[in-house]
């Protein structure tokens, strides 16, 4: 297959190699394995689906991944027995590295009433297996955050799910940006040192310490420049309520605000693809 052929996303078994706690809220797992050589991650918020076994199992249980398209083996994957196939989640890549060896971090939230990847999260341990469904080409459409050319500014809102989008998304602004950035995060150990080279102005909202909600946190905060771009990431209420406020309050462009829902309160995962994504219906609705 030439690179022109190349499918967008394709499967990849990986291993664990590594873990390191980041902070009371986030682990950072590193993933190995031969198949990351096909892997190209376009960097700032690149997602993938990250596969996982359940407990008991010694590898997430998938329909064979040889032979069939990505969308054939998805729906076959949908068809098994849910208490038996595999645990599907998504995730942002935080980094990846080819030298000296072929490497992926994966940063997770943990929560102590949290779910059965945030579980896995908290007992990974190398050798552990897992298949992601991911770029193979680092131009592509899981890569949300798109400053329009005419971006002259940022604002980045995001809370600790999206900690590490937004993290990567600093690492990639080029030198000289101005950039406005708002981290909600639970505790104040979830502080971190973030690299950028942009002009940036970074606010931590710590919960335990009594942050303002989403809204009142950003509202009046200057947006320099004559064209900004906004990208909010998190909690699907609090980014619903944000993308509001910029697009009817501060009455920017709709296509200049990028948001994104990365879990609801009081939902799994697996529910929240049930229900109507409420950020999505209401874009739609101001077309």
């Amino acid at each position: 297959m030439t690179h022109a052929e190349t499918a967008p996303f394709q499967f990849f078994r990986l291993q664990v190699d590594r873990t390191r706690r980041l902070g009371p809220s986030l682990v950072r797992i590193t993933f190995t394995g031969d198949d990351l050589r096909r892997f190209a991650a376009g960097g700032r918020d690149q997602s993938l689906s990250l596969f996982l076994p359940h407990p008991g199992q010694e590898e997430p249980v998938l329909p064979p991944l040889e032979g069939q398209d990505m969308y054939a083996i998805l729906g076959a994957w949908r068809a098994m027995p849910a208490d038996v196939r595999a645990v599907m989640r998504s995730y942002t890549v935080r980094e990846q590295r080819t030298a000296p060896v072929d490497e992926v971090d994966i940063d997770f939230a943990l929560h102590e009433d949290g779910g059965p990847a945030c579980r896995w999260a908290g007992r990974a341990a190398p050798g552990d297996r897992v298949v992601v469904l991911g770029p193979a080409v680092a131009e592509n459409t899981a890569v949300r955050f798109q400053p329009p050319g005419d971006a002259d500014s940022v604002l980045i809102w995001a809370d600790e799910t999206a900690l590490p989008a937004a993290s990567a998304v600093l690492e990639w602004l080029p030198a000289g940006t101005r950039a406005q950035v708002f981290l909600e995060v639970p505790y104040s150990g979830d502080r971190a040192e973030l690299s950028t080279r942009a002009d940036a102005s970074v606010t931590w909202l710590v919960r335990e310490e009594g942050a303002p909600s989403a809204v009142d946190a950003v509202r009046g905060v200057e947006l320099p420049g004559e064209a900004p771009y906004v990208w909010i990431a998190g909690e699907s209420g609090a980014v619903k309520a944000l993308r509001r406020y910029f697009v009817r309050e501060r009455e920017l462009d709709r296509r200049r605000v990028t948001f994104v829902g990365y879990w609801r309160k009081g939902l799994s995962e697996d529910a929240l693809r049930e229900v109507p994504d409420e950020t999505r219906e209401d874009a739609l609705a101001e077309e």
